[in-house]
Parts: C-alpha cells; sequence; structure tokens
C-alpha cells in the first residue's frame, strides 16, 4: 500500500460505513459537503466530550473545512472504503446526494456514541453545507488555527487555492485539560 493513502481495518470501516448510513437515514438529500462537515463536527465533539475521536480520520485544512482526504475521495468516486454502505447519485442541480444500501447496524457504538450521533443530526442536520463550513472556519477552530499558523487562511479564503496538505492537529481541543489530553494521546498512540 502507498504512503498516501489510509489502510482501515474492517472494524474502522464498519464504523465509518454504518456513522455514513445513520447520518444519510436521518439527513434528507444529504450531500457529499455535508457528510465530510458532519463526520468532522462527530470527531471534534467527540474529543471535546471525553478526550476520545469518534472516527479517528485525519483532516486536511481544505478551502471548504477540514476534510477526511480519504472519504471525499471515496464519495466523489465509487465508493472503496463505503462499498456495500452507500451509494451516490446526482441530485437536479448537480449535487452528489448519499443514500445508504443498508440498515444502520450498532454493534460497533456505545451508548455514548449513539447519543452523540443522535446530538449531531439534531444540531446540525438541518444546517446547510454553508452553515456547517461556516461552523467549521469559525475563529479560533481547529481549522481556523490551522490554516492561521501555516500563513493560508487568507489563501483560502480568497479562494488562490483550495486544498493543502496540512492535517489539522485535534489535540487543540484538550489542552486545557489533562485527563482529556492524556486519553487523547493514548489513543492516538495505540490506534
Amino acid at each position: 500500500m502507498s504512503e498516501f493513502y489510509t489502510t482501515y481495518s474492517p472494524n474502522q470501516i464498519s464504523k465509518i460505513g454504518n456513522t455514513v448510513v445513520f447520518l444519510a437515514e436521518k439527513i434528507k438529500n444529504l450531500s457529499k459537503t455535508k457528510i465530510l462537515k458532519l463526520l468532522y463536527i462527530l470527531d471534534e465533539l467527540s474529543i471535546k466530550k471525553s478526550g476520545i475521536p469518534f472516527l479517528n480520520l485525519k483532516y486536511k485544512v481544505w478551502k471548504f473545512g477540514p476534510v477526511s482526504e480519504d472519504i471525499f475521495i471515496d464519495l466523489s468516486t465509487s465508493p472503496t472504503i463505503l462499498k456495500g454502505y452507500i451509494e451516490r447519485s446526482l441530485s437536479t442541480e448537480g449535487k452528489t446526494v448519499i443514500t445508504p444500501l443498508v440498515k444502520f447496524e450498532d454493534d460497533e457504538f456505545s451508548q455514548n456514541e449513539i447519543d452523540l450521533l443522535n446530538i449531531v443530526t439534531s444540531e446540525f442536520g438541518n444546517k446547510t453545507a454553508k452553515e456547517l463550513i461556516s461552523y467549521t472556519h469559525r475563529e479560533k477552530s481547529p481549522w481556523h488555527n490551522t490554516a492561521k499558523e501555516n500563513s493560508i487562511l487568507e489563501l483560502l479564503e480568497k479562494e488562490v487555492i483550495s486544498n493543502t496538505e496540512y492535517v489539522i492537529d485535534l489535540s487543540e481541543l484538550v489542552n486545557h485539560d489533562s485527563r482529556k489530553k492524556e486519553l487523547y494521546n493514548d489513543y492516538i498512540a495505540f490506534n
């Protein structure tokens, strides 16, 4: 496998796939951009709450916010990671719409994770992709901080560039809490 691709275990694929299925079951006309933002929000809120990432995806600083490049590619072509979980189609407006192929399976989710999925769908599910982008771009957010620290914020905002290789360091979400920071670092080290 090339160093440019992340290798996911069958358990990770199942969790990612079922997360996308859950969101696609709850949110009608779920666009590619919206799903990418919701996956990031799940990881961000989970880390803030417990110190443990929800999916532990790697997010890069792109114009439209934090993006898991692997999932972006998967949602832009015939799915590989999400094969068997979702299908893509084009809406009348030309947007990629994600629909589930299977029913949500909760086997690999704790009750806290199910609760977080419900919170994210109720608080963010009715927001537009543009509103979710604004949320992930908010000042002092990990996306904003990473873009600013690497002197690319203005380039992204003025649409001079559309994506970067800068990876967002989500550990900053728990820097204020030594217990959560230790949990986060341990999780990252062993997963």
